[in-house]
């Protein structure tokens, strides 16, 4: 588990209308000035000993957060296994959207939440990646999200049931993931003594 840094930690909002109260006003600027809803996200390696092939670090978002992750290579691929390794990351950004959009939506629905673990598998065959197959795909091949969700006693059914159409709509990893996304990788080589 990754600690939180001191200063991304904040005092829970009360439930009912926390999220509506702070979701509304934002909401409305959106209907007003789309261009607005557009966001950045942004993770940047960073304090790596370059000798090691088998570990670095990840600082996560476009602010400063004071939190960077310590990553490693799966033992897969030849690495120690002794750090998250990018696939863990992957899982982990899978879960932790699912997870929050869940939370966000239980409090816009009025729904409190007894328990909440959201858990993801994705399976790979590292033939791929390490070239010993060329007809093996690099990538996953396939992920799983697994929601244990227990809503208080007396919760109407049909409130769980549209939270939970509400997530799997909502949930911005989970889009990505499945529907696929452009990515472009640039590479900028500097040149020895410049």
């Amino acid at each position: 588990m990754i600690p939180m840094s001191e200063n991304t930690e904040r005092p829970p909002e009360p439930m009912t209308d926390a999220v509506r109260s702070r979701q509304e006003p934002l909401r409305a600027r959106y209907r007003d000035t789309p261009e607005a809803a557009r966001i950045t996200d942004r993770a940047v390696t960073t304090g790596a000993d370059l000798s090691d092939p088998w570990h670095g670090a990840v600082k996560p978002g476009s602010e400063d957060h004071g939190a960077t992750w310590p990553q490693g290579v799966h033992r897969a691929v030849g690495g120690f296994h002794d750090a998250p390794n990018p696939g863990d990351i992957l899982c982990a950004a899978l879960a932790t959207c699912l997870d929050s959009t869940i939370r966000l939506i239980a409090d816009r629905l009025g729904v409190t939440l007894e328990k909440l673990e959201v858990a993801v598998t994705a399976d790979v065959d590292v033939r791929g990646t390490l070239v010993v197959r060329r007809d093996v795909p690099v990538g996953f091949q396939s992920m799983r999200c697994h929601v244990d969700i227990q809503p208080a006693e007396g919760t109407d059914p049909k409130r769980v049931k549209k939270l939970l159409r509400g997530a799997e709509y909502s949930c911005v990893n989970l889009h990505t993931l499945r529907d696929g996304v452009p990515v472009e990788a640039n590479f900028d080589v500097q040149s020895p003594g410049m």
